[in-house]
């Protein structure tokens, strides 16, 4: 199997290193940064850089660089793209990229499928890539029809030399709504809360609750904003959900109405057991 890769950033490599993990598999990568794709190269995790003319080669492309690269790359690449390839993209954000590349593959003929491995960490870029990333992690996809069952065991052998441990199918719309909650404003929040001039002076009394809340703050800000703006009306809504609640716990403290501060805090430990038990 000849596997290519469109970006070789934290995911982009570690997917690269993941395949690589198996003799028989081909990986030719994509990436504007020459020296990452250079090293790449000459560490063996990538065979030959991915270009126009050995493009076909590729039962399997998966594009993981930013939502407005893709896209140009997924419009530059399509009329070079055979009809038996798969090409699933890793991003964030799902409906801009699957509105423009659904009716793309449909064009030219080849398959395509969004997609979004639920993985990652605080760190950014190659350096940071590892093969087990993926191990066991759950990866969202989203086909182009649902009842295609063909589609979706072709999709499970493709993507099993990575090892993901769960495969939730889903569509645009209900993956972005989705991933503004359980990710988006986790980063968000996580962003803000390190802002306080009080972070400065955390050493000594800080344990596991602080390390939770700032472990994502460290994010890439090129990146997180594309994906922000892209998702602006999910998003727009969790904020507001969210400082709302913040809210009665500030009205709470400030009047020192403990019966409420109370009730509030119990709402929210008991809406945490009937999610996750």
């Amino acid at each position: 199997m000849t596997v290519g890769i469109v970006g070789l950033g934290l995911i982009g490599g570690s997917l690269a290193k993941a395949y690589k993990r198996r003799d028989d598999i081909e990986i030719l990568a994509f990436d504007t940064n020459a020296p990452v794709l250079g090293f790449a190269i000459v560490s063996e995790v990538v065979d030959e850089e991915l270009n126009m003319e050995n493009v076909s080669r590729c039962d399997l492309i998966l594009v993981s660089t930013y939502p407005a690269a893709a896209e140009e790359w997924l419009k530059n690449a399509a009329a070079h793209i055979p009809k038996d390839t798969v090409v699933i993209d890793c991003l964030g954000t799902k409906r801009s990229v699957c509105s423009m590349a659904f009716p793309l593959a449909e064009k030219y003929g080849f398959t395509y499928v969004g997609g979004h491995p639920m993985a990652g960490t605080h760190n950014s870029g190659y350096k940071y890539s590892r093969e087990d990333l993926f191990d066991g992690a759950p990866m969202v996809i989203v086909p182009p029809k649902f009842d295609d069952i063909e589609l979706l065991e072709r999709i499970k052998k493709l993507l099993a030399p990575v090892g993901f441990g769960h495969i939730t199918v889903t569509d645009a719309g209900e993956h972005d709504r989705m991933i503004g909650f359980t990710s988006q404003m986790a980063h968000i929040v996580s962003n803000a809360y390190i802002k306080s001039p009080t972070a400065g002076s955390h050493k000594g009394f800080s344990a596991g609750s602080y390390k939770d809340l700032t472990r994502v703050a460290w994010l890439n800000p090129e990146m997180w904003a594309e994906l922000f703006l892209e998702n602006s009306d999910n998003l727009l809504f969790e904020l507001d959900f969210l400082m709302a609640r913040l809210g009665e716990y500030r009205a709470a403290i400030e009047s020192g109405d403990r019966e409420e501060l109370v009730r509030i805090l119990d709402e929210g430990r008991r809406r945490k057991k009937e999610i996750d038990g």
